[in-house]
């Protein structure tokens, strides 16, 4: 079903869930999120099916691409032997944002990640969860992430003060940098589209003129496409900085 400009940025309630006192309404949101992890499952499950084919066609070439891809970047951004265990967390994250922000180009579709609510869980999540295998590893010593090495012994109780606001900080700029980039990106194009749309329906003389920002929507979207693969990655890798950390420390 069409839906407005607005519509496709707008965060609507489709079923009203109560239990108890509680209220978990179902939005469009959670719908193509919903979407979004059953066609990757479906992607899975047909490219693994009776073993997958022996000469890969060209989704099981893709599926296996973005399988070999995330322990490439679990080795290179994260060290320490127990690096691998936080294979699955990298992998789901990465998968689900470039299939997420692929999905979110098509026309009438719900852009998830260009809802701030949307990053800013994608963020913190992973972001607490980190924090708490932190803890279970080092103990107490993990509080040593906030005093950084090299710092003169009279300014540690600054220093101990301080850090804790850039360290909670990363997770509310990884967030904002996704939903900015997919925000910004695809309201620029909805604006162009209306006013091509206005200007090819005006007709007349100059109607080759009225083709141009018919054009610059089709170089748009396919600068939105250059946006939206990257924007899986940079969201990735930046969030390899914490299980990093967590194992790490200094």
């Amino acid at each position: 079903m069409a839906c407005s400009p607005l519509e496709q940025f707008a965060i609507i309630q489709l079923i009203p869930i109560h239990i108890g006192n509680l209220h978990f309404p179902f939005t469009n949101s959670s719908l193509f999120m919903l979407l979004t992890i059953g066609l990757v499952l479906l992607l899975v499950h047909f490219v693994t099916l009776n073993g997958g084919h022996s000469v890969p066609n060209a989704w099981q070439s893709f599926a296996e691409m973005i399988y070999d891809f995330v322990p490439n970047l679990v080795n290179e951004q994260i060290s320490g032997a127990s690096k691998q265990r936080f294979f699955p967390l990298i992998y789901v994250t990465f998968t689900f944002l470039l299939f997420r922000n692929l999905i979110g180009m098509i026309p009438y579709s719900f852009t998830v990640t260009s809802h701030f609510i949307i990053t800013l869980g994608l963020s913190f999540s992973p972001f607490i969860g980190i924090t708490i295998v932190g803890f279970q590893t080092h103990g107490l010593h993990f509080f040593s992430l906030l005093l950084p090495q090299g710092v003169p012994l009279p300014l540690a109780p600054f220093s101990v003060l301080l850090e804790p606001i850039p360290y909670c900080f990363r997770a509310l700029s990884l967030g904002i940098r996704l939903f900015a980039n997919m925000m910004a990106g695809h309201s620029l194009v909805k604006i162009l589209s209306g006013f091509a749309r206005t200007m090819l329906s005006m007709g007349g003389i100059l109607y080759l003129a009225q083709l141009a920002p018919f054009l610059i929507v089709f170089a748009l979207t396919g600068s939105e496409l250059g946006v939206a693969i990257p924007q899986a990655y940079v969201f990735t890798i930046l969030l390899c900085i914490y299980p990093n950390e967590a194992i790490n420390l200094h």
